[in-house]
């Protein structure tokens, strides 16, 4: 028998839960419980309140999904350049 598709939904996050979950309202307007997928933690992607995000979900269970995409901010930057108030880049060292 082969495997259901999954369902992709959009969303806003609502709130930070511990243990690297998510409360996410999603644009039909259920809210769910997201945790975050390995390729995001692989790659460091940061997801923080108010951020827009793909979910991923089976079709068995419509209240635990996957978040698989951070959607780039359409907000005017706060000045992320070198005079903008972060440090520079290279400041730091890695361990």
């Amino acid at each position: 028998m082969a495997k259901e598709e999954l369902i992709q939904f959009e969303g806003l996050v609502t709130e930070i839960l511990p243990d690297a979950r998510y409360r996410v309202q999603l644009d039909a307007g259920h809210e769910i419980v997201a945790y975050t997928a390995g390729k995001m933690k692989k790659n460091r992607i940061k997801t923080l309140a108010g951020d827009r995000v793909t979910i991923e979900m089976s079709p068995y269970d419509l209240e635990k999904g996957r978040l698989i995409f951070r959607h780039k901010d359409e907000r005017p930057g706060t000045g992320g350049g070198p005079r903008g108030g972060s440090p520079p880049r290279g400041q730091f060292r890695r361990r």
